[in-house]
């Protein structure tokens, strides 16, 4: 069958009154010319497409490795609220343009906002948004609908996060996978605190303690992808996709394996090694982690830990105990409770409420690009336990991230609702 035309969809751009304010604020400083315009704004963050009876919603910010900011997020929660809801909709591809799926959050966005909350609405939005791609069309009243990840580059953060629940993730030898937020004064977010708790062993608080990557062939190994497609052939195997006339599970893996090929790590490969990362990442604190895996490194055939070892002492002391104390939490966690615990850290961290190591950690990366950040306090030491109570206590119930609780009522709990949106009117 010839591949049917795309037709772009157009979501809420008839009446600015639906934006949010921040970005009606930039759409009308940048295009005075009229809707036309506008909707070419919009289409530069994100592309939304129906092809028939398939849906694709591309992240094109490519010069920014598809790093995820506040029009990025609201244009995915339209697009998959609209889809979800369209009967005719079949499956749905997500992919990225240029060498990345996505690098995850914004880091400069969020430090240009480190003066007040005015990076609250876009986490708000990233939260929600994380706990309705985990949940998508998977209630027994709906239509099935496939959900297809193509993965041909770096992924990282959020943008990992959009991959890994999704029913079929194809990966490529150009993958590279990361959480290394904690090496910027962040912690492990957008539902990873539920994701890697339920790895084998501990190799989630290894990922998450070391900012470790992966490649394609580890990803599939561990459940974080489930093919493997050589980078050449990707274009095809979209094509295929889109010519099926179903999104029947089935019938989108046969299309999927018509490409795929079994794949195994290799010799080095950290999976190899989990016996040693058992042994000292289920240590019970930060700083027994580090002494089990000195230790270790001790050992000529463990060359490959000091390295390691290297990075996680140049990460924030802060950021690490609160990582590690979030993953171990998730471990007897719902989904929706590592959610709510994810955005409580995360503002409690963008305001500051113990430390300002995240907005360090990104001038250090970012901005200025030095690579020296200075973390406060300076050692693991000295991050008290009454801190890391503070950032983990639980927000009064109008605050939290509100998800829904039946799939009768799914697409509640939006910013709009909520106290901090009429706060900002």
């Amino acid at each position: 069958m010839a591949q049917q035309q795309p037709n772009t969809d157009e979501v809420l751009i008839q009446s600015n009154k639906s934006l949010p304010l921040s970005i009606t604020s930039e759409i009308d400083q940048i295009t005075s010319g009229g809707d036309e315009l506008r909707c070419v704004l919009w289409v530069q963050v994100v592309l939304g497409q129906a092809i028939g009876g398939a849906r694709v919603v591309t992240l094109n910010r490519p010069r920014q490795l598809n790093g995820i900011n506040d029009r990025v997020v609201y244009l995915l929660a339209q697009f998959l609220e609209k889809w979800e809801k369209d009967d005719e909709a079949k499956l749905v591809i997500f992919k990225g343009t240029g060498r990345a799926f996505s690098a995850g959050g914004d880091l400069k966005m969020f430090y240009e906002g480190k003066s007040d909350d005015s990076c609250l609405e876009v986490v708000y939005r990233m939260y929600w948004l994380c706990y309705h791609i985990h949940t998508y069309k998977k209630s027994t009243v709906m239509p099935p609908l496939a959900l297809v990840a193509l993965v041909n580059g770096l992924v990282m953060g959020g943008g990992a996060a959009m991959v890994a629940p999704l029913k079929f993730a194809v990966v490529t030898e150009k993958t590279v996978f990361a959480t290394p937020e904690a090496s910027v004064g962040l912690h492990t977010d957008c539902s990873f605190s539920y994701i890697h708790s339920r790895l084998p062993g501990y190799l989630g608080e290894y990922l998450a303690l070391t900012g470790a990557r992966l490649n394609a062939m580890e990803m599939v190994s561990l459940g974080l992808a489930t093919h493997f497609v050589s980078s050449e052939k990707l274009e095809d195997l979209e094509k295929r996709i889109l010519n099926l006339e179903t999104g029947d599970e089935s019938e989108v893996r046969a299309a999927i394996e018509e490409f795929s090929t079994d794949v195994q790590p290799d010799e080095q490969s950290i999976l190899n090694k989990l016996p040693i990362i058992n042994k000292c990442f289920s240590a019970e604190t930060v700083e027994d982690i580090i002494k089990a895996f000195e230790s270790e490194a001790t050992n000529d055939e463990n060359q490959w830990i000091a390295p390691v070892l290297k990075g996680m002492r140049r990460s924030s002391p802060t950021a690490m105990k609160i990582t590690l104390r979030s993953i171990r939490e998730g471990r007897k966690q719902k989904l929706s409770e590592c959610l709510k615990k994810e955005f409580r850290l995360t503002m409690n961290i963008l305001r500051s409420v113990v430390t300002g190591d995240v907005y360090e950690g990104i001038r250090a990366l970012s901005i200025d690009k030095d690579n020296a950040p200075k973390w406060s306090p300076a050692t693991l030491e000295e991050v008290k336990n009454e801190d890391l109570d503070r950032v983990f206590q639980p927000f009064s119930s109008e605050q939290e991230l509100h998800v829904p609780s039946d799939d009768s009522n799914r697409w509640s709990g939006k910013y709009e609702t909520t106290v901090y949106a009429k706060a900002s009117q």
